[in-house]
């Protein structure tokens, strides 16, 4: 009995006391639940384990820009508090090479199924990216993400813990938006959150010199790298 539940407790860790009953019953084990809660106890496998899974090992992944788009997207998270108190969390996409802001999504919750569809509406107008840059959160190392990535080419570069400067193109767009935005205002709902937000990011986009674009907003200077990229139309 103490075997059975020492393995069952090193194989599943997270199941409780009537799953590894029924476990045990399905594999031809009697053994009278009351006895078994006992010995369970005896071994105080009733008490909170926590588990925590070991990161690979990641690599410095090299911070250099390509002066186009859609080379390297970088997806981040940030989070604030509406005035009732109500967390809520943002997903923000950024195309690097142009400093362009592609989307701000905002909901108290936001899983990987909720990233990826983001990340396929703006694919849906803007084409998709070589390769993404991002940290390595829960939403970032589900299956069903990196899956996705996969089936579309997309190369997931992933920063070291603890390091965000690795992924310094979007933690600035964050200060900035922090500043201009989440710190500038005090939200009584997610609506409100979502439509100043909205705005912020258009105008971002349109409107907002960048200093690392020569003084132009990310929209002009990405217009103007596709009109040089574009081939001559010669007139006969």
């Amino acid at each position: 009995m103490i075997d059975a539940l020492l393995t069952l407790s090193a194989q599943y860790p997270r199941w409780g006391f009537w799953k590894y009953v029924d476990r045990l019953r399905n594999t031809g084990h009697r053994w009278n639940p009351k006895r078994l809660w006992r010995v369970y106890r005896f071994l105080r496998l009733n008490l909170p384990r926590r588990t925590k899974t070991r990161l690979p090992v990641r690599l410095r992944q090299p911070l250099e820009v390509v002066p186009q788009p859609n080379v390297v997207w970088a997806l981040d998270f940030m989070s604030d508090t509406l005035y009732g108190g109500r967390r809520f969390r943002t997903f923000n996409v950024l195309d690097e090479g142009v400093r362009e802001g592609l989307a701000i999504e905002i909901d108290s919750s936001l899983p990987a199924e909720r990233v990826i569809r983001v990340l396929e509406q703006v694919v849906t107008w803007r084409g998709r990216p070589q390769a993404i840059r991002l940290d390595n959160g829960p939403e970032f190392l589900a299956d069903r993400f990196v899956t996705w990535c996969a089936e579309r080419g997309i190369e997931l570069r992933y920063i070291q813990p603890g390091k965000p400067d690795q992924n310094a193109f979007i933690e600035r767009y964050n200060r900035t938006y922090r500043t201009e935005v989440l710190n500038a205002y005090v939200f009584e709902s997610l609506d409100q959150v979502r439509e100043i937000s909205a705005e912020w990011l258009q105008s971002y986009t349109e409107e907002r010199p960048h200093d690392a674009l020569a003084g132009l907003p990310p929209a002009i200077y990405r217009a103007q790298l596709e009109t040089r990229r574009s081939p001559l139309t010669l007139s006969r």
